[in-house]
């Protein structure tokens, strides 16, 4: 080489700035920052410009477009190679590469950037120590020396550390599709993911000596990861945050699982370590857009600033199908009812109940395969989901009719049940008042699933088929907040309601106690003598802005029924129904609760039932037994545990109980056991005093309470139970399926009887079924003795 170009190339290098690692550290550190300020504020995909900034090959790609001779292309070649190679440092260190003996490890941290003497070497010595193999997920043991073990070696000097060494990594040697590196500041198609990593440690090294916050020293350093795998566009630095800071970009590459510690001083960042010693993902100088965690989980991650932010993660696809989503369901939590001891106990009292949610939340979850919790089965509501055919009043009597009768048990030969059935009266349709109905309807984020405010909106389309004229309909909404979405419009204006209706949207919190003093708002302004005012609530029962708690939403509600206006529930959806919340609204506003799980059960509540759920005939319906402790040692109600009532409250006509509306049916059962059987469980008393009850054959006295419409004072009905008698369909059927219910929730009092003899009684009585119900009850009841097993 002639002096002339030995002056020039002394020149150059003396020109060209040196690697500067406190630098480079600050312009990752500024692209860490600007990612993590940008993080949540663009939620579209961010694709590479196509008028961005050429990469080499494009460049070239050009310039031979633009040629039209061959002699021009070879000559511009001809000098570009010789200018490269005799021009610039990196080809004199092509034409004459240093031995390995005059580098220094101190001299290793500090070649990093583009201008590093030593890059090729490092190359060849990394590939020559790492035997080629496939890549392959079960190779958790292997492992590569690290780029300073190489040096030792060779026989390299060692010069004080500047980092410790890095952890081993998994030893894959696949190329990568030409990416870019931090550091290196080259492109080429022939560096490997490990290649990668170890200048990636390097950087991590240079940020060795700040302040990390504290991690539990027995804990994962970070826990985000727990796959081993990188997508394509799942890391990109921050575009734009310094000029000497490249991008990364991974295009596709799959690493194996393999052990890896994290060592005292490393960094805290994303994708170091998943927690779990398998092998991290790289780490490039950004925060990455799609973080593999728990379903649920936050990370915490830390910025080279010493700032700090929480990410929210999404699981994998895996994780999504391999995990449960969270279940916050919740539902009253009453034990089963006691065996009594008439001697101590003769008297039992209850409010009726004509809800039906307890048997269409069963079928929900025997359709997915599951059995119901023990809590969601309300054994009354399974019995009144059915309609039965009981003798109705005549006209001039009382609403309703009561038919009491008592035979033996299915279960269990030596024992008896009383049952006790209530028909309301239907008045003529011609005859009922206007109706005044608001729709209040959950919109917050817990109602957007397809089971939920989809199908509230198809149900309710469905019930404006059933409205006069004369009604009127008005809607309000609430969520963070509650908002009218339709001021009182009269039902012939189907239009603009089912415009109203399908308008609504989910999303943001639950405010039901907004939503409820809204709605009673309205339903104030559209009141008139002579109507009915009704308020329909539509959620899944998630409320958690306001009132949540049930007590306190018993209160609220209590206070507003006595201004007339009723509140009636439906519930939607699974995953976080908070039945229990339903069922305090629902009966402390004298209204029903349902839960429509299809549109057929949409039908049968809003279309078939419509009547007899919005106009009462009978309020505050109470019920009282006395049994004889003559006849009947022992006694327990099947169900009822959320209507129990005390026995003074049975006369005190200030305490609320249920009510049955036109065209009900209400059905109870005892289970009995008479005196001297041998079913009886405790042992009869030395000391009994005679009584008048010794000469009687009646097993008990029935008495029931209800106000008319309207009326503060109750009155009275009383009839007494008569000996055993011959059960008849109705009865057979609603004693199949207490028996049902109590096989669910798996009670000590069945004995033997299992499923089969349930579905045998059910088949045996289904009598007149027009709609399919009791049909589809064996089908439940079937499907329930296979998943019991």
């Amino acid at each position: 080489m002639n002096d002339d170009l030995n002056d020039l190339k002394a020149m150059m290098d003396s020109a060209t700035p040196r690697p500067d690692a406190a630098r480079r550290a600050e312009n990752v550190a500024l692209a860490q920052k600007n990612f993590e300020d940008l993080q949540g504020s663009r939620t579209a995909p961010r694709p590479t410009p196509a008028n961005g900034p050429k990469g080499l090959w494009t460049g070239v790609k050009t310039m031979l477009n633009t040629f039209t001779s061959k002699a021009a292309l070879t000559t511009t070649t001809a000098l570009v190679a010789c200018g490269f190679l005799f021009l610039t440092p990196q080809g004199q260190d092509l034409l004459s590469p240093p031995s390995s003996s005059d580098i220094t490890r101190t001299e290793f941290d500090a070649t990093t950037g583009p201008n590093s003497e030593t890059e090729p070497l490092l190359q060849e010595e990394l590939l020559s120590d790492m035997p080629a193999q496939e890549p392959s997920i079960g190779a958790e043991d292997a492992v590569i020396p690290s780029p300073p073990q190489i040096l030792e070696d060779r026989g390299v000097a060692e010069a004080e550390p500047s980092a410790p060494p890095a952890p081993p990594g998994p030893a894959v040697n696949e190329p990568l599709t030409s990416p870019v590196v931090p550091g290196l500041g080259t492109t080429t198609s022939e560096m490997t993911d490990n290649d990668i990593l170890q200048t990636l440690d390097d950087i991590a090294a240079n940020r060795a000596d700040e302040v990390v916050p504290d991690r539990d020293a027995e804990g994962p350093v970070f826990d985000a990861m727990p796959t081993a795998e990188l997508k394509e566009g799942d890391m990109e630095a921050a575009p734009d945050a310094s000029p000497n800071l490249e991008r990364l970009r991974v295009d596709s590459m799959q690493r194996p699982a393999a052990p890896r510690t994290a060592s005292p001083n490393a960094v805290t960042g994303t994708g170091m370590f998943d927690g779990s010693g398998r092998a991290p993902l790289i780490e490039p100088p950004a925060v990455p857009r799609h973080l593999r965690g728990q379903n649920g989980e936050s990370v915490t991650l830390h910025s080279y600033s010493g700032e700090t932010i929480s990410v929210p993660t999404r699981p994998s696809p895996t994780e999504a199908i391999s995990q449960p989503l969270p279940n916050t369901e919740d539902f009253p939590t009453e034990a089963p009812n006691d065996l009594k001891i008439t001697s101590d106990d003769p008297v039992s009292t209850f409010s009726i109940d004509v809800d039906t949610a307890a048997y269409s939340v069963i079928r929900s979850s025997l359709s997915r395969g599951q059995l119901p919790p023990a809590q969601a089965v309300r054994i009354e509501e399974m019995i009144n989901y059915f309609p039965y055919d009981y003798p109705a009043p005549d006209a001039g009597e009382a609403p309703f009719r009561p038919t009491i009768s008592s035979f033996q048990t299915p279960w269990n030969a030596d024992t008896q049940l009383v049952h006790i059935a209530l028909q309301g009266e239907m008045p003529a349709l011609d005859d009922r008042p206007p109706l005044n109905l608001v729709f209040l309807i959950d919109t917050s984020g817990s109602m957007n699933d397809p089971a939920k405010l989809p199908l509230l909106k198809q149900s309710f389309r469905l019930m404006l088929d059933q409205l006069r004229p004369e009604d009127e309909v008005a809607i309000v909404e609430y969520a963070g907040s509650a908002g009218q979405v339709l001021a009182p419009t009269a039902a012939s204006e189907r239009t603009t309601i089912l415009q109203a209706i399908q308008s609504l949207g989910a999303g943001g919190s639950t405010n039901g106690q907004g939503g409820l003093q809204q709605a009673y708002a309205v339903a104030d302004t559209m009141k008139e003598d002579g109507q009915v005012s009704r308020i329909i609530l539509a959620t899944d029962g998630d409320f958690n802005v306001g009132i949540s708690n049930p007590n306190a939403l018993k209160d609220f509600i209590a206070d507003k029924r006595d201004t007339g206006t009723y509140l009636s529930v439906l519930g939607f959806g699974r995953g976080n129904l908070d039945d229990a919340t339903m069922q305090a609204l629902a009966q402390n506003g004298n209204g029903t609760a349902a839960y429509i799980d299809t549109l057929s059960e949409a039908q049968k509540v809003l279309v078939d039932q419509l009547t007899g759920a919005l106009f009462p005939i009978a309020g505050d319906v109470k019920v009282q037994v006395e049994f004889n402790p003559a006849q009947v040692a022992e006694y327990r109600l099947i169900g009822y545990e959320t209507r129990a009532l005390a026995r003074e409250d049975f006369n005190n006509d200030k305490v609320d109980a249920g009510e049955l509306g036109a065209g009900h049916s209400v059905t109870a059962i005892y289970e009995i056991t008479p005196v001297g059987s041998p079913a009886q469980l405790s042992d009869p008393l030395r000391y009994a005093p005679n009584t008048v009850a010794a000469s009687s054959d009646e097993l008990g006295y029935v008495k029931l309470r209800y106000k008319e419409p309207g009326e503060d004072t109750s009155q009275l009905i009383e009839t007494p139970i008569i000996g055993e008698s011959i059960p008849g369909t109705e009865a057979n059927f609603a004693a199949a399926i207490a028996g049902f219910g109590q096989l669910l929730r798996d009670d000590s009092y069945l004995g033997d009887w299992g499923y089969d003899d349930a579905i045998a009684l059910a088949n045996a009585n289904r009598g007149e079924d027009p709609f399919g119900y009791r049909t589809e009850a064996v089908q439940l009841m079937r499907l329930a003795q296979s998943l019991s097993r």
